[in-house]
């Protein structure tokens, strides 16, 4: 896989079947960077109308895979913290990530999770490992 060619990481990480049957898309990629984007329909709400946790949490994930396993293969995430802050006003969100630490072993990046609009959803904090 070219790790700076867009069209093979959407290809590559079209295998993430959960990621994808969710409805995640790559918008963008760079040097241990991902934005995905995902747009809410009815499978992503719970039994009050709003968007489940785990869409936000899902959609961070993916971001965080996408933007470690590009140069690193074989990063997982080995705890995360997610933080809820609002509630979407558009029906597509985005997951930005930002790399905060990347040692030999391990890394830690924060992603924030928003609106089309630019209003906060949630912030996740991941560590993870780099298996080989």
């Amino acid at each position: 896989m070219d790790i700076n060619n867009i069209e093979e990481v959407r290809a590559f990480f079209a295998n993430d079947k959960y990621a994808a049957d969710a409805g995640c898309c790559i918008e963008a990629i760079g040097e241990e960077y991902a934005k995905v984007s995902l747009t809410i329909d009815e499978r992503h709400k719970n039994a009050v109308g709003g968007v489940m946790g785990g869409v936000y949490f899902t959609i961070a994930d993916f971001a965080f895979a996408v933007a470690t396993n590009r140069s690193r293969p074989g990063t997982v995430s080995v705890s995360a913290d997610i933080t809820f802050v609002g509630t979407p006003k558009s029906n597509k969100i985005f997951a930005e990530t930002e790399k905060i630490k990347e040692g030999r072993s391990t890394c830690c990046h924060v992603v924030r999770v928003n609106d089309a609009l630019g209003n906060p959803l949630a912030v996740v904090k991941f560590l993870g490992f780099h298996k080989q």
